[in-house]
């Protein structure tokens, strides 16, 4: 992968990550409002974390010599 290409990547995944934290928020208010007591939104935090580790592995395996970071 070219450099441009990795630069590339990084601002998308970048992106990607800021999106899924917000949800992650929005998820976490909405439990706490809850009481903690909704299933549902305990299934939909574990796949945004789930996620969310997964962008931040790709972006921290993205560049293995840190030129870009």
């Amino acid at each position: 992968m070219s450099e441009d290409e990795k630069g590339k990547r990084f601002l998308e995944l970048i992106d990607q990550q800021n999106n899924v934290q917000w949800k992650i928020i929005t998820k976490l208010t909405l439990l706490v409002q809850s009481k903690w007591n909704s299933s549902k939104l305990h299934i939909e935090l574990e796949s945004l974390i789930e996620t969310h580790t997964k962008i931040t592995k790709e972006l921290n395996n993205l560049d293995e010599n840190n030129s870009i970071l």
